[in-house]
């Protein structure tokens, strides 16, 4: 209920942020949804820095940027599960470039186990590049955010993070601590009277990416599968708009009522959208 009265103010707020001049560091930026953020603000005046362990496929979104219309991109390796890395790589940014004024979090996996099939190292694993890396890149940059009141943190979270789900007990988990860190971080911004720090929680349904690795929704018209440039797009307005919550499809506002409806209503959704069939037949393949 609150998530829709805020976008329905956003809806008609005026305000859009203006990208010119600002250094924007985007985790994850090798493919995907990393990389279609990339080429969204390459063309807006922006100083793109790229963060990512496939070298060659950063240096591809980094050609491919120039070629939208950045002037200056910096393509870094870092492996943003490992705090002594992201540390070792901000201060190198701080140095060469300056200080991050947006910071999009983005790196991400998922493995698609069912909960007694997942090992230790599984669970380590995903919470270390799905919700470790978010706290390591945000006490990275956010103190200097903190210092001129001025900047905006974006964090991909997910619906999952919204409502556990069927072989995502993993990953629901991580991207629900994003949420949760993430709100909490909000209101201490406020309360401490940093009104100039935005922050953008990110909630998608899947997207087509390797990510997903060929999962087919069987109810599209409800929860569509989006392509990763519209994402982008989305991605994009919502960071213009300084919306609080980016939540797509719109349907994915219903994972919200699982605080409102028995637990045995949300399953028989989850049947009736044919979910865990879709999981299985992306991820039950030994």
């Amino acid at each position: 209920f609150f998530l829709l009265i805020e976008n329905t103010f956003c809806i008609f707020s005026r305000r859009k942020k203006f990208f010119a001049g600002e250094i924007v560091l985007i985790t994850g930026s090798a493919n995907g949804i990393g990389r279609q953020v990339a080429l969204k603000l390459a063309p807006l005046g922006v100083t793109l820095v790229l963060w990512d362990i496939d070298d060659e496929g950063n240096k591809e979104t980094s050609r491919l940027a120039q070629q939208n219309g950045a002037s200056r991109v910096f393509v870094y390796h870092c492996d943003c599960s490992s705090r002594e890395d992201v540390y070792e790589q901000a201060d190198k940014v701080r140095k060469e470039v300056g200080d991050v004024t947006i910071l999009i979090n983005n790196a991400g996996i998922l493995i698609g186990k069912k909960f007694c099939e997942l090992t230790d190292e599984d669970f380590e694993k995903t919470f270390g590049i799905n919700f470790f890396s978010q706290v390591w890149t945000l006490k990275a940059f956010l103190p200097a955010m903190v210092a001129c009141n001025r900047g905006h943190l974006v964090s991909t979270a997910s619906g999952a993070g919204l409502l556990g789900l069927y072989r995502l007990s993993d990953y629901s988990a991580s991207k629900s601590a994003i949420i949760g860190m993430m709100e909490a971080i909000n209101s201490e911004l406020y309360h401490g009277g940093k009104h100039g720090i935005k922050t953008t929680i990110i909630c998608p349904y899947f997207i087509s990416t390797r990510l997903s690795r060929g999962f087919k929704s069987l109810k599209p018209c409800l929860f569509p599968v989006y392509d990763p440039e519209y994402a982008a797009s989305r991605i994009v307005d919502a960071i213009k708009k300084e919306k609080f919550y980016l939540i797509m499809p719109p349907a994915v506002y219903l994972f919200g009522l699982r605080i409102f409806l028995p637990r045995k209503a949300m399953l028989f959704f989850e049947s009736y959208v044919k979910f865990p069939e879709s999981m299985e037949e992306a991820f039950g393949q030994k």
